[in-house]
């Protein structure tokens, strides 16, 4: 009994063991085998006593998680592009694409995105959306584009847009453009905003075209602070390259006579300039406005009073605008210029605004010659309010009764505000009894005004600063500026642009 029980012992203690299965054989090579599995002990011993590997069987894919044969693999990829093609979906470019196991699965994909509001068209765009995992992609990705800020409504939109969002990783792709994205001051409600207009930007790659774009930018005088600003405005120019396309158009403006600290400005509020074709559009329109008689040494002056006259279908405008001059106005060609000159909006404003102001000067009396002189100095007229124009005209009568003779000469009196000027200048006037000019009392600062009243002596009547909208102011070289308006070149040289 206990020579049975020792030999039981024993075979069990040889089973459990599988180190001596192990043949250790001596060749030429290895004249001292070892068993490999105790030669480190410290590390755990792996055998497979069998292969199940098997040529007709896989692995579970990770995808899907089923395994399949090959001949079952096949059926299924046949069926499934048999659905698809019953629904109108072109599965050709889904050839060589891992789909899922059953139609089930890729029914629950298609019911998904029809959901979202893509069509069969939509798809048919892009069938490679079809090969995304719902649980693995389209899930985590639009969950992601929700919470930064993009409507659940406007998905479907998104994904049309940019279906190649659906493959991107949320941890690896998305959350750094968006990080990077908040570094550039964009806020964080405009997130949602700048990638429905961009949703490309999610492609990109942080080190390449978005990085080089803002430090050219940023090199030539954008404030960094306005970089922000720009991405929401027009968040396309992260996407152009420096040598191609942002810095020929910079080096061309600058070719011009526009200053490089201007023209960052400029870029600072209208970004969208970086999107006009040097080639195709920015050239060409340079090119007519020196063919309808702008002076070449003005053409900067008019491009800082009116950036988007390098991106509108500028000839057609100028040659409307020019006959409507001409026909209604009775300003030749040349008036025409001087005019676009000064105010380079009046290309793309509706001629029936122009004619309002034009007609109510007509029937107060002003002659058309004087009125088309008046037009040709002082082009702001044009877009005047009609009811404002009333006031004013109805407080020269009545208040100071001066003659016509000096509107003529000074059209400008339409573009002062009668409250907050006109009233209150000539009031202190009167009360002082002096009798000058419009010009005088009303092309002047409020501090020039004090010290023209405190003055001793009436100055000799000079030109004053030229009326130009947005543009250079030029300075009467014999006249005394005070501190205020001792500014710096920069600041002279070039105002704000007016909006009209």
């Amino acid at each position: 009994m206990s020579s049975t029980l020792f030999n039981r012992r024993k075979l069990l203690t040889i089973l459990r063991n599988p180190y001596v299965f192990y043949t250790q054989i001596k060749t030429p090579q290895n004249p001292c085998p070892r068993n490999p599995l105790i030669q480190n002990p410290f590390r755990a011993a792996q055998v497979c006593y069998f292969s199940t590997n098997f040529p007709e069987y896989e692995m579970p894919s990770v995808t899907w998680g089923v395994v399949q044969g090959k001949k079952e693999k096949l059926v299924n990829r046949v069926k499934i592009c048999d659905y698809l093609k019953n629904l109108g979906i072109i599965p050709d470019e889904l050839e060589g694409l891992e789909l899922p196991s059953t139609v089930e699965v890729m029914e629950e994909r298609v019911v998904f995105l029809q959901k979202l509001g893509l069509t069969v068209d939509d798809i048919n765009e892009y069938p490679l959306m079809l090969g995304c995992s719902m649980r693995k992609n389209m899930i985590p990705v639009l969950g992601y584009l929700e919470k930064i800020g993009i409507q659940k409504s406007k998905l479907g939109e998104f994904v049309k847009n940019y279906p190649q969002v659906l493959h991107a990783s949320v941890v690896v792709e998305l959350m750094p453009v968006v990080k990077f994205l908040r570094g550039l001051d964009v806020e964080k409600q405009d997130l949602g905003y700048v990638l429905m207009k961009y949703p490309e930007l999610l492609g990109f790659k942080l080190e390449g075209t978005m990085s080089t774009s803002v430090a050219y930018l940023v090199s030539i005088g954008v404030s960094p602070r306005d970089i922000g600003p720009m991405v929401t405005q027009y968040p396309y120019f992260l996407g152009m390259r420096v040598g191609t396309v942002i810095k020929p158009l910079v080096d061309y403006l600058v070719s011009l006579g526009l200053p490089i600290k201007i023209l960052a400005r400029m870029l600072e509020k209208r970004a969208y300039i970086l999107g006009y074709d040097l080639e195709e559009t920015v050239k060409p329109n340079v090119d007519c406005l020196v063919s309808f008689g702008i002076r070449r040494e003005l053409l900067a002056l008019v491009i800082a009073q009116f950036p988007q006259i390098l991106g509108l279908p500028l000839k057609a405008k100028m040659s409307s605008q020019q006959y409507f001059f001409s026909l209604k106005l009775k300003i030749d060609p040349e008036g025409f210029a001087r005019v676009v000159e000064k105010m380079p909006q009046v290309v793309s404003l509706n001629q029936h605004v122009i004619l309002k102001p034009v007609e109510f000067l007509l029937r107060r009396g002003i002659p058309s010659a004087d009125v088309a002189n008046m037009v040709v100095k002082c082009p702001q007229l044009v877009a005047c309010r009609v009811e404002l124009m009333k006031n004013s005209f109805y407080f020269y009568k009545s208040e100071m009764g001066r003659p016509l003779k000096e509107l003529v000469e000074f059209p400008e009196y339409f573009t002062y505000s009668l409250e907050s000027r006109i009233k209150p200048r000539y009031q202190r006037l009167k009360s002082k009894g002096i009798r000058c000019s419009l010009n005088w009392f009303l092309n002047c600062s409020d501090q020039r005004f004090e010290e023209r009243l405190q003055g001793d002596y009436i100055e000799s009547e000079s030109l004053g600063p030229s009326f130009c909208m947005g543009g250079k102011l030029e300075l009467p070289g014999s006249e005394i500026v005070s501190d205020e308006e001792d500014e710096s070149d920069d600041e002279v040289l070039y105002r704000r642009t007016v909006s009209l």
